[in-house]
């Protein structure tokens, strides 16, 4: 059994090898496909090119694993098929399942591999590529803003735009969220806008059009105002900026710099503002009832004049203080839903470590039946029929994600839901072929 199990290992490695090494090769090369027009002509030096290709490819590593393993026991176990060596094994008397052991267990050890990869080298990998594609972004601005999707380019201001032009430097539909200052928060929006650098090089110029300001007092939100504007003009200093290394001292960001750990630590400070939050709309709501209380018929004769409608005054300092208290339970409802929609992101990305990692097991369950199946369609069938249930996968991961990030699901279910139903399949196909195919000649 021993020399069976290590034939079928090694009839396993050299797919496995050469599936994960060409998946590599295309993540790669699309990736810098993407960037390379960023890269050239922007006072790059081509070993900073080499190293963030290199520190690029460690997200790579963490997709082209699960997939490798998928091809490299389609496969092995459809090359088994085609030799009619699994006509050999089950005249033997051994089962689909006793071949499929080694493989199940490797493929388990590879998972807790690929867990310790994406928890522990992957957030130190992912931390120092943003931070060089940092560096890189001062030496062209557009660069640093990714459409729809908040961009820290300057400090102090999120930067969240629609559409981005890197040739021209031209932006639409802009958001931006101004926190430099301690006593006022400020969002700027605009329709367009244009970001480039001074003639002399020595400052960062932000162009908007057709935009509005929107200031509130911190804390307490007690003064608010609004602003409208044709033209504004944002300049920042440029010593920043020009492709320089920085010292990578900046905080993590983003769950995918950070360890499981850490994600659930964070997620935890979000679920606590939400409860925060929670009580802080209690007592307002306590509150409504000592104020409508006062315009009562029943207490009339507490508040002289204010039944009937005589006494306005009474009636609209009462309505105001509702309005007032309207206000506060609505502003931290919308607190609410941003941290709970945090809260869910983070717990979404922390199963999804795990996952992810799991889905090298998972493929050798479904793997295997697979290679059964398509044993007289040499590399192309196996091929095919892989790429089809890892875009399954994907999808139901990607749907996941969706659906524990908007709360549709709690982020355990709506995450393992991909590994699930993918473990289903391959289980059934198994069975089946056990009690059809193996009971039959060929």
């Amino acid at each position: 059994m021993k020399i069976i199990d290590r034939y079928i290992l090694k009839s396993l490695l050299g797919p496995f090898f050469l599936a994960f090494l060409t998946i590599m090769f295309v993540l790669i090369l699309q990736f810098f496909a993407n960037f390379a027009d960023r890269f050239i002509g922007r006072g790059i030096d081509f070993m900073s090119l080499i190293e963030l290709l290199a520190l690029q490819s460690a997200w790579m590593v963490g997709l082209a694993a699960p997939m490798a393993v998928l091809i490299g026991v389609v496969m092995a176990f459809g090359s088994l098929t085609t030799t009619s060596e699994m006509t050999v094994f089950r005249a033997s008397g051994l089962s689909l399942y006793r071949l499929m052991l080694p493989v199940v267990i490797v493929g388990f050890l590879l998972s807790l591999l690929v867990e310790r990869f994406n928890n522990v080298v992957q957030p130190q990998v992912k931390y120092k590529a943003r931070s060089l594609m940092s560096d890189i972004a001062k030496a062209k601005p557009t660069f640093g803003i990714t459409e729809n999707a908040f961009s820290p380019l300057v400090d102090g201001y999120s930067i969240l735009v629609q559409q981005a032009d890197e040739k021209t430097g031209s932006i639409g539909d802009i958001i931006i969220y101004d926190a430099t200052r301690n006593d006022y928060r400020s969002v700027i929006t605009a329709k367009d806008g244009l970001i480039d650098f001074s003639a002399d090089g020595r400052y960062l110029v932000m162009t908007l059009s057709d935009g509005q300001i929107h200031e509130v007092q911190v804390p307490g939100h007690r003064l608010y105002r609004k602003m409208e504007f044709d033209r504004h003009r944002f300049v920042f200093e440029s010593t920043g900026f020009g492709f320089s290394r920085s010292s990578e001292n900046r905080a993590r960001s983003g769950g995918h710099e950070l360890s499981a750990r850490e994600l659930l630590s964070v997620a935890e400070e979000y679920r606590q503002q939400v409860e925060v939050a929670e009580r802080k709309i209690s007592m307002p709501i306590d509150m409504f009832e000592q104020a409508i209380s006062v315009v009562a018929p029943s207490n009339a004769v507490n508040y002289p004049g204010v039944r009937g409608g005589s006494n306005v005054r009474a009636v609209t300092a009462v309505a105001g203080y509702i309005d007032r208290q309207l206000g506060l339970v609505e502003s931290e409802l919308k607190v609410i839903d941003m941290n709970q929609m945090l809260y869910n992101r983070y717990m979404a990305e922390y199963h999804k470590k795990y996952a992810l990692a799991f889905a090298c097991f998972v493929f050798v369950l479904i793997g295997a039946p697979l290679g059964v199946l398509a044993r007289r369609g040499g590399f192309g069938i196996g091929a095919v029929l892989s790429l089809l249930f890892f875009v399954l996968y994907w999808a139901l991961m990607i749907t996941g994600e969706n659906m524990a990030e908007w709360g549709v699901l709690p982020a355990a279910v709506a995450i393992w839901m991909a590994d699930g139903v993918i473990a289903v399949i391959g289980i059934t196909l198994t069975i089946s072929l056990t009690t059809a195919v193996f009971r039959s000649s060929r």
